[in-house]
């Protein structure tokens, strides 16, 4: 068998191929792309005898996605996605100097497959389907992002010079489409005071509000309000970046709904679909990013139990002597969490089962967010059990245990 260590880096590879005893047979530095990888098969086939096959060659990375490694693993060779983290505590047992370079990292990858590939996973390719629902909901989860950062910042600097303007729309939110016509309209304080009923009315009229009427009487009174100000030409210079933000945010918002449509078409294709929508608290866009997340691989998780642990919802136990703690996990996949959470969030709102048991863990003292996760865990597992026999979830089946004391 071959073990190979592959630091990757935008636009090259540094690769170090070791035999069985941990001898190193050839380093080289390989381009990213179609040349690099015909070299990289010449490389690797120098060293197999004509009747081997490529899953003798096992790859360390420190990805788990991306072209070069499907490519890899089309090509049939075990590839082994690290991460980084785990990548750094190996490279100090076998570079005790702390001395760092990129051919040094490919050695202490190599040397990890070689002895601890039994600690590390492989990585499983998913389907064609699967990696486009990834990309779109990633995108579209990116988009959203991207306007709260925008939204603080419109905030801020209304903070800064027109505070009238947070207490006016506040009812409608700095990111509905009628607050962002309006102080388009309008950036700066003397220009909102002169909006007329008519016209607050029409951007209200626009974004479909409801009890337009009362509304705009509210909002033309909010902006009318005395207030605290800034000289005119600080205040001019504010609203020329008021309205460029508003522009970016108007421009996310078209965006963000377009991407939804990605998300939507994409995610209804697949056909663990109606698997994942039957799931309490997850919708069309919560169950993409779910799926994306996790991946549809067969193997991938070998029981209920790792996919917990690839969740980040499985508590970690620390215990020394007569100490012993609970604690939730640090390192994991951020976008899964945040999925996890809002799946539990709106599960104890609507699924009487869920509830149940959210209320037995608040009624041990248990925090909200701590019980949340939980919820999180235990659904995650439900969720590994319907996709293991390709049925949707049933609530008397997934909550058979609900009326027994909940395990500590």
């Amino acid at each position: 068998m071959l073990f190979v260590g592959d630091d990757w880096a935008e636009d090259h590879h540094d690769v170090e191929v070791q035999d069985q005893n941990g001898r190193v047979m050839r380093t080289a530095r390989l381009p990213e792309g179609v040349d690099g990888m015909a070299r990289f098969h010449d490389l690797v086939a120098g060293f197999l005898p004509d009747d081997a096959t490529p899953a003798q060659v096992l790859v360390c990375i420190e990805t788990d996605r991306g072209p070069w490694v499907r490519a890899l693993v089309a090509a049939g060779y075990q590839v082994f996605g690290v991460n980084p983290k785990q990548a750094a505590r190996h490279r100090e047992l076998v570079s005790l100097s702390g001395a760092k370079s990129d051919k040094g990292d490919a050695h202490a990858l190599a040397d990890m497959v070689r002895t601890r590939r039994h600690q590390l996973r492989q990585v499983a390719a998913d389907s064609d389907l699967a990696e486009a629902v990834k990309v779109v909901a990633r995108a579209h989860q990116t988009l959203i992002w991207e306007r709260t950062r925008h939204m603080l910042r419109l905030r801020a600097a209304l903070r800064e010079y027109f505070p009238a303007a947070l207490d006016a729309y506040q009812p409608l939110t700095l990111t509905g489409a009628d607050t962002l016509e309006l102080l388009a309209k309008a950036p700066t304080p003397d220009q909102a005071a002169k909006l007329t009923l008519t016209q607050i009315s029409a951007a209200l009229k626009r974004a479909r509000r409801r009890g337009i009427a009362d509304k705009a009487a509210t909002i033309q009174r909010a902006l009318r309000t005395a207030h605290l100000r800034q000289p005119d030409i600080v205040t001019t210079a504010y609203a020329a970046t008021i309205s460029a933000t508003v522009a970016i945010l108007q421009t996310l918002n078209v965006q963000i709904r377009a991407m939804e449509g990605q998300v939507e078409a994409h995610f209804g294709q697949h056909p663990d679909a109606e698997i994942y929508l039957s799931q309490p608290g997850i919708g069309v866009i919560l169950g993409a990013r779910v799926l994306a997340e996790f991946g549809d691989a067969p193997g991938r998780y070998a029981d209920a139990k790792a996919r917990k642990n690839y969740a980040g919802t499985a508590p970690i136990t620390r215990q020394s002597g007569k100490s012993k703690t609970v604690h939730a996990r640090i390192v994991h996949n951020d976008r899964l969490v945040d999925a996890l959470h809002t799946q539990a969030s709106a599960a104890i709102l609507h699924d009487p089962a869920v509830r149940a048991y959210y209320d037995q863990l608040r009624a041990r003292d248990i925090g909200h967010n701590p019980a949340l996760r939980q919820v999180g865990n235990r659904l995650v597992g439900i969720l590994h059990g319907c996709l293991k026999t390709t049925t949707v979830y049933d609530q008397a089946t997934a909550w058979s245990h609900r009326t027994q004391p909940v395990a500590a």
